[in-house]
């Protein structure tokens, strides 16, 4: 089973920060941006972390370019009608898509008949910010720890249960990569999103998840849902008490849900690094470091040229893990 080191792309964040300007000058691509409002594309619906991110950057593009950003979310088919929007405006910049990483990186191989060729239909912009997945329990469950998750999927092989969004979503994958470095089996129970799933553990329905933590963090606050670890290298600030997999003896599960910045295929490199460095300063502002840290979401801005490459290594590993466990979108 491939290992998947994420730090390795979050390596390259913040170098938005100093791209440089490209052949148009920055005063050129300047004037060019604000000739016209933005319409942010978010494939999913308001309240979730992609939509939270299109509405912090609606904000400080608004402000930067004193020019109106909106935000438009466009839902429906996994994601795939407001990728269908972007794919069709026209590649000046003013139409942008926030997306996660799944869409750009899973569902190309997931899907039989996806219909986008990401590197030709796009053109990327950057990385926005990325959040830990977690495993979490339900009260109810009596699964105190990893080790104690370990324990029962082998005396029971197959016997114990965990959700997750959907077939072929980047955590029902994450859970894949679980099993396979624990060496246990589990049967996975696909919802259709993650707020059903989430609730079903809280119910007791399904003993455990493995879910994003912007998603789980106020339950887990409130006490309706025990987080067992995080799977990322390092604990995260917004709930320092869980600790990672690897402190529970798991290497080799750490993976981290992203959100990326798009813009049409034709957009030219000039607009999309200034953009990327926009992107960059409107997330590293205090303020919106606060809003990201509260729900689980650190800045995780890169060039794009960074951000192509991210994409491409992501969708190999993500395609082994696919091929190798045999699974397709039902």
């Amino acid at each position: 089973m491939p290992r998947i080191w994420f730090s390795l792309v979050m390596g390259a964040t913040a170098l938005a920060a100093t791209v440089p300007a490209a052949a148009q000058g920055v005063d050129e691509v300047g004037k060019q941006l604000s000739s016209e409002r933005f319409i942010l594309v978010s494939p999913f619906p308001p309240g979730g972390p992609t939509d939270t991110l299109a509405r912090i950057l609606a904000e400080g593009l608004t402000e930067r370019y004193k020019t109106p950003a909106v935000v438009e979310n466009a839902i429906g088919a996994a994601g795939n009608i407001g990728m269908d929007k972007v794919k069709r405006a026209k590649g000046d910049g003013h139409v942008l898509l926030i997306v996660p990483a799944g869409n750009l990186t899973i569902n190309p191989t997931l899907m039989p008949k996806f219909p986008f060729d990401i590197r030709k239909d796009f053109v990327p912009v950057t990385m926005l910010a990325a959040a830990p997945n977690v495993i979490v329990v339900g009260k109810s469950s009596g699964i105190k720890s990893i080790a104690d998750l370990i324990a029962r999927a082998k005396a029971k092989p197959g016997a114990l249960s965990y959700a997750s969004p959907g077939v072929g979503s980047g955590l029902h994958l994450a859970g894949e990569l679980f099993k396979g470095h624990t060496g246990i089996d589990m049967l996975h129970v696909a919802y259709k999103g993650t707020p059903p799933a989430l609730n079903d553990v809280m119910g007791g329905v399904v003993p455990l998840m493995f879910t994003n933590l912007p998603a789980a963090l106020p339950f887990i606050e409130d006490g309706r849902l025990v987080a067992l670890a995080t799977t990322q290298a390092r604990r995260t600030q917004a709930a320092p008490q869980v600790p990672t997999l690897a402190e529970e003896g798991v290497n080799g599960v750490d993976v981290t849900s992203w959100y990326g910045l798009l813009a049409p295929a034709g957009t030219p490199l000039a607009i999309a690094e200034r953009l990327a460095r926009d992107a960059a300063e409107i997330l590293a502002e205090s303020e919106v470091k606060k809003r990201l840290t509260a729900q689980g979401m650190t800045q995780a801005t890169m060039t794009p040229a960074a951000f192509d490459k991210a994409i491409q290594k992501e969708t190999a590993v993500w395609a082994g893990v696919l091929e190798s466990r045999h699974i397709q979108a039902q």
